[in-house]
């Protein structure tokens, strides 16, 4: 790639016509600048032809962009297939469905790597007033995860104080129709969730969380905060996926060109721990790539040999 980086920095002109290709066949500037690592100010500038230092370094950049960008398109890698609407995933947006549609609450938790994140994803993106906060371990406090809520509903430069957050969220989302969604609850806090709670009641739209069981778990049993009886008592809808049915394994085989009776495609996605269908994906893509690479319509053999590498063995 340096000899293609070096033919292409002696003639500027042909990297900047070559960048206004891009832009003009749907690329945004600030997705150039930002895949590039330039500044989108210095992009714009040396685009018109108003750069005002030496552009040298800055269209050594973008030809290392543009020869990686050829570089990858020549290697025709197989994409990640992305969302697969399974028969679990149905039962997710069912429920996300039914907590916006009646303005309740609904947990939705289990295993992992069964696609309740990529069910929820879709569900936000084909949904008007659905509002998806995605939840880390640093948002197990209050602020943090007033903060990412505020973000997820459209709100910028929010006040730290969670008092003024949680009145500027209801005014934003109440009389919406819509559901806030918050991904990996888990990671929340009591005092998080109950914040969470206020909102929902404050504003009157559907709160759905989603997460593994510790989620559902720490709203049960007699070793919960007293005001989570709160939250609690207002679930209006429970699913448990404990884990990915037959009918989802065959889903997502199919998506990538494999068969869901293939021994191999059924033991990846039965083993427990192992990311369900998340691991399903990864080894079916690796699939596709070894048979690509070898000019062969992809068998159970590659299905195999992606497993072996994928798990060091």
């Amino acid at each position: 790639m340096a000899d293609v980086i070096e033919q292409v920095v002696d003639s500027g002109a042909a990297v900047l016509d070559e960048v206004r290709s891009l832009i003009a066949a749907g690329l945004t500037q600030a997705q150039v600048a930002r895949e590039a690592g330039v500044s989108a100010t210095s992009l714009s500038q040396v685009l018109k032809g108003a750069y005002p230092a030496d552009p040298s370094q800055l269209l050594e950049k973008l030809a290392a962009w543009l020869a990686a960008r050829r570089e990858r398109a020549a290697a025709s890698l197989p994409q990640d297939v992305g969302f697969v609407e399974t028969a679990t995933a149905k039962r997710i947006e069912a429920a996300l469905a039914y907590a916006q549609m009646a303005a309740d609450v609904a947990v939705i938790y289990g295993a992992a790597g069964v696609g309740k994140t990529l069910a929820a994803t879709r569900y936000a993106a084909t949904r008007p007033s659905v509002w998806l906060a995605t939840m880390t371990p640093g948002h197990a406090g209050v602020t943090a995860a007033l903060e990412e809520v505020a973000m997820a509903v459209g709100l910028r430069d929010v006040p730290q104080s969670p008092a003024r957050i949680h009145r500027e969220v209801v005014v934003r989302v109440r009389g919406t129709g819509g559901v806030i969604v918050v991904d990996e609850a888990q990671h929340l806090g009591v005092a998080a969730l109950d914040a969470l709670r206020s909102i929902h009641d404050a504003a009157g739209v559907g709160l759905a969380l989603i997460g593994n069981e510790l989620v559902y778990g720490r709203m049960t049993g007699g070793s919960r905060a007293a005001y989570l009886d709160r939250l609690f008592s207002r679930i209006g809808k429970r699913l448990r996926i404990a884990a990915a049915s037959r009918e989802d394994i065959e889903a997502v085989a199919a998506a990538y060109g494999a068969s869901g009776s293939w021994r191999e495609v059924r033991e990846i996605a039965g083993r427990a721990g192992f990311g369900a269908l998340r691991a399903l994906a990864k080894t079916l893509r690796l699939a596709r790539m070894m048979a690509q690479a070898s000019g062969e319509t992809l068998a159970e053999a590659h299905v195999a040999a992606a497993r072996r590498e994928l798990e060091g063995a």
